[in-house]
């Protein structure tokens, strides 16, 4: 993802200014002109987000797996007055599904749908569910108000496939988005971190992106 991030931002014209394994030895000095844009382990991230907080211009967050933390992620960022752009996924095409599984579950509840969600990802992936998976569970409980069952599979080297299905006893409706690699990751990032210049204090992807 470092990589392909980089190759986005070069593309555009945007100076990197640094690549590192360990955030934390970023110069004070260069962070507050930076924008951090953080895709590295659940581990990794809890260790280095008060850093990034208290030294960075701003951070645009794609790691997953620290949803135990949020409370006290979201708030750190708030008190330090530095912004925070954070997305279980910030492919474009994703976040177009999340937005067509708000309305399709509003539109379903209490007419008797079951919902469940497939997500398949490559074996060395680091959580299951994925985070997008939760999200798209919390979209679909909050929506039909029924809490749907994940199922997770990991093989080969898939880059991500997300299927949010809803059966009744007449019918079954599917939502899919299969990744073709996680290009649209990093470009969604990178419209992210460009969207760090005019918006302030914390805010998930969908919320700006989608209005």
């Amino acid at each position: 993802m470092g990589h392909m991030i980089e190759g986005v931002l070069l593309e555009r014209g945007i100076e990197v200014a640094g690549t590192s394994e360990d955030i934390c030895a970023t110069d004070p000095a260069l962070a507050k002109k930076c924008v951090c844009i953080d895709f590295t382990t659940p581990d990794a991230f809890k260790a280095n987000y008060k850093f990034i907080a208290a030294n960075f211009k701003a951070a645009v967050v794609g790691t997953t797996g620290w949803d135990e933390i949020r409370d006290e992620v979201l708030a750190e960022f708030k008190a330090q007055g530095t912004t925070l752009i954070y997305s279980s996924n910030f492919s474009i095409g994703v976040n177009a599904v999340f937005a067509a599984v708000e309305k399709v579950s509003a539109v379903l509840k209490g007419h008797g749908y079951v919902p469940h969600i497939e997500e398949t990802h490559h074996i060395h992936k680091l959580d299951a569910p994925s985070g997008t998976a939760k999200a798209l569970a919390s979209i679909v409980s909050e929506g039909l108000g029924v809490t749907p069952d994940i199922t997770s599979i990991r093989e080969g080297e898939v880059p991500g496939i997300h299927i949010v299905k809803f059966k009744s006893e007449v019918d079954k409706i599917k939502i899919s988005h299969e990744a073709f690699s996680r290009q649209g990751l990093a470009e969604g990032a990178v419209v992210a971190a460009l969207m760090t210049e005019k918006c302030d204090g914390v805010h998930e992807f969908k919320e700006i992106l989608l209005g």
